[in-house]
């Protein structure tokens, strides 16, 4: 049996199946605001918020809700678009989407909702609402115009219960234990415990945020009958800065790499900017992302970039472009996981990180790609890293141009020699998100753009 807070009160559940998501229980008890649109996490429409830390307490944090299993709602604190209006008075963002003619068909609305309520309400927002905030959500209707007017429309929230509730701590992680109708869930306390269900249990799932399983688990029916929830666990969501490098746990959400990193380059800005939507973020962790050794997972190309690291469990440390080995396929032996990513500090002054999509915000890349040239005193390139998504069945480094243009002049006679080499080097797939031959010019392009890019800051 699992208990957790749902909108105010205390609520239980038990004999569901293991596949079941928060979106399943809400909409199964009454709660329909929030629906399916995607089973996927790309249209918002399911957007409920959870009850989060936060150093001045607590903090609103909207997520998907097709994306969690109902087993990992246990011990936190759920709000649906149901509880925001008190007395048959309307919050702030639902009177705003009324006041701007921000709904048509309703659909996606109560996402749209949850999303600005989450925003509104953030400690530490500083001013007028960040529309970015939104980019989660997809309306087919409004054309997003009245939709951006109700979000500039609010301002400071008004001093009511749910403020009041931010200045309480967040509901504490606890372990759990789940019988399911067709397998187990458990949530272990600590690193130790984790690894001990792991070893005893060979064919467990281990699963950080879920963003990417729970997606498998909808639309192509996979069941897990044995999973390991080791989303935030204390051991994996350490942020360190040493001084030679950055120290990321496994466990720490992209929205927290934001939060925590300070003084990140502006190339992790741009990256997690792209990177899928904020409520993807919310729940995405920087150690699930590699781990699933997607080839067109945003964060390989950058961290291949910045001669990242990988330490497992197993106390092994491996360079990144050593851990991705086919697709889908990691070193990580039976039994290891991902503990921390050691970024080197720092950066590159001339990293940058590129992404194209079908969307700018909330898509999937169909090539990504990160690069960095450092120059000698003579002007000459001294060291290149160009790393890409989406042009083979692993993230990768194009070893062979980098070296092609090691000791040469960056110039375009330079990117032209490098982009030859992509050419020959690169056997690229096609899907419905792009030709092998399009992947391939994107490769090429990106690079150009790239050296463009350099020398215009050179001349600035």
């Amino acid at each position: 049996m699992i208990r957790f807070r749902l909108n105010g009160a205390q609520v239980e559940s038990d004999g569901f199946p293991l596949s079941t998501t928060l979106l399943d229980y809400v909409r199964a008890v009454g709660l329909t605001g929030a629906k399916e649109g995607c089973a996927e996490g790309e249209c918002g429409a399911c957007t409920v918020v959870m009850a989060g830390a936060h150093e001045c307490g607590s903090q609103y944090v909207p997520v998907n809700s097709c994306l969690i299993p109902l087993a990992a709602a246990a011990g936190h604190e759920v709000y649906t678009v149901e509880a925001l209006a008190a007395g048959g008075q309307l919050c702030g963002a639902q009177q705003a989407m009324v006041s701007e003619g921000g709904s048509q068909c309703g659909s996606c609305t109560p996402g749209f909702v949850m999303s600005l309520f989450a925003e509104q309400y953030r400690p530490d927002r500083r001013g007028r609402i960040e529309v970015e905030s939104l980019s989660g959500n997809l309306c087919r209707c409004t054309g997003y115009r009245p939709i951006r007017d109700a979000a500039l429309s609010l301002r400071e929230p008004p001093q009511d219960a749910f403020r009041a509730r931010l200045n309480r701590a967040a509901p504490a992680r606890t372990a759990v234990h789940v019988k399911c109708r067709d397998g187990e869930y458990h949530r272990p306390d600590s690193l130790e415990e984790c690894l001990d269900l792991i070893a005893r249990n060979p064919g467990a799932q281990v699963m950080a945020g879920g963003t990417d399983l729970m997606v498998e688990c909808n639309l192509r029916a996979r069941r897990f009958p044995f999973v390991v929830g080791i989303d935030g666990m204390p051991e994996l969501g350490v942020f360190r800065e040493t001084g030679q490098s950055v120290m990321i746990g496994a466990g720490v959400t992209l929205s927290q790499i934001g939060a925590l990193w300070r003084d990140a380059p502006a190339a992790v800005r741009d990256w997690l900017r792209l990177f899928a939507s904020p409520l993807i973020r919310n729940r995405a962790t920087l150690g699930g992302n590699l781990a699933t050794a997607s080839p067109i997972g945003d964060a390989a190309p950058l961290l291949l970039a910045m001669n990242a690291a990988v330490h497992t469990s197993a106390g092994r440390v491996m360079a990144l472009s050593e851990f991705f080995r086919s697709y889908r396929v990691t070193a990580l032996e039976a039994g290891e996981i991902v503990v921390w990513i050691e970024i080197p500090t720092p950066a590159a002054r001339s990293l940058r990180f590129y992404k194209v999509a079908k969307r700018r915000s909330d898509d999937i890349s169909t090539v990504a790609a990160a690069f960095a040239v450092e120059l000698g005193r003579d002007l000459r390139i001294e060291s290149a890293r160009f790393a890409y998504g989406g042009v083979a069945a692993t993230p990768v480094r194009t070893l062979d141009a980098e070296d092609a243009v090691l000791g040469r002049p960056w110039n375009r006679e330079t990117v032209r020699r490098a982009q030859d080499v992509i050419a020959r080097t690169l056997k690229p797939i096609s899907d419905h998100r792009g030709s092998a031959a399009y992947r391939l010019a994107l490769a090429q392009s990106l690079l150009e753009k790239y050296w463009v890019a350099a020398v215009h800051e050179e001349a600035a």
